[in-house]
């Protein structure tokens, strides 16, 4: 089988599964913002939403680490770095400024790592856009942009109205600290910082997206 009939039949499975990083070329790696980008700044992120949480009901609690209630359809039970701390790590935000260190991030949150040559990223980015702003005030909504190329992730962002604050990951510390080689990533973190639940399922939709956050840090997604 020569390598284009390879690359062909290997193009839909992640579009559906998720991307494994190694085989991207960028043009250039992310820079410091000297340009404008659809990106929100991040200096919000290390206070605390601002909005009392709306509770999902005494009944509704976020899953213990490494478990999940029985019944339920979680893929990645007990998965690497669920129920610890975020990793110690720092990155520049998009939007340029000091960097952010992940652990001075107040939650809860939800973080995303997409890429703009990831199918699967880029099919669940709307998503994800959609949480940060029906849940404006009591999540952060935070994208982390992995070995990615400025311009392509400026262009995607534009594309699909994303507005939320993006670190800049170059060299992909976050998702080796995280331990799969796939993207997307999502990463469901409580208020005291740790993660609840690290997803690795592919892209993920508005229902599947509003049931985790439900599930992991007890918290009704306005419809």
């Amino acid at each position: 089988m020569n390598r284009r009939m390879a690359a062909a039949l290997l193009a839909p499975l992640l579009a559906v599964a998720g991307c494994t990083t190694g085989e991207p070329e960028r043009d250039a790696a992310p820079s410091a913002a000297t340009e404008s980008s659809p990106f929100a700044d991040c200096a919000a992120l290390t206070a605390a939403p601002s909005a009392p949480p709306a509770s999902a009901g005494p009944s509704v609690r976020p899953s213990d680490p490494g478990t999940a209630p029985a019944g339920s359809p979680d893929p990645t039970p007990g998965a690497p770095g669920t129920g610890r701390d975020l990793p110690d790590l720092s990155f520049a935000c998009f939007t340029g400024g000091a960097e952010v260190s992940l652990r001075a991030v107040r939650g809860p949150a939800v973080i995303n790592l997409w890429a703009s040559w990831c199918p699967p990223c880029r099919k669940e980015l709307p998503a994800f856009q959609r949480l940060h702003e029906r849940m404006a005030g009591q999540v952060h909504v935070i994208g982390v942009n992995t070995r990615d190329d400025r311009p392509r992730a400026v262009s995607i962002g534009e594309d699909f109205g994303v507005t939320f604050p993006t670190l800049v990951d170059t060299d992909q510390r976050l998702q080796r600290a995280l331990a799969p080689n796939v993207l997307p990533i999502t990463l469901l973190v409580d208020g005291q910082g740790r993660v609840r639940h690290q997803d690795v399922s592919g892209a993920i939709d508005d229902a599947r997206l509003a049931d985790l956050v439900r599930r992991h840090l007890g918290l009704d997604v306005p419809a």
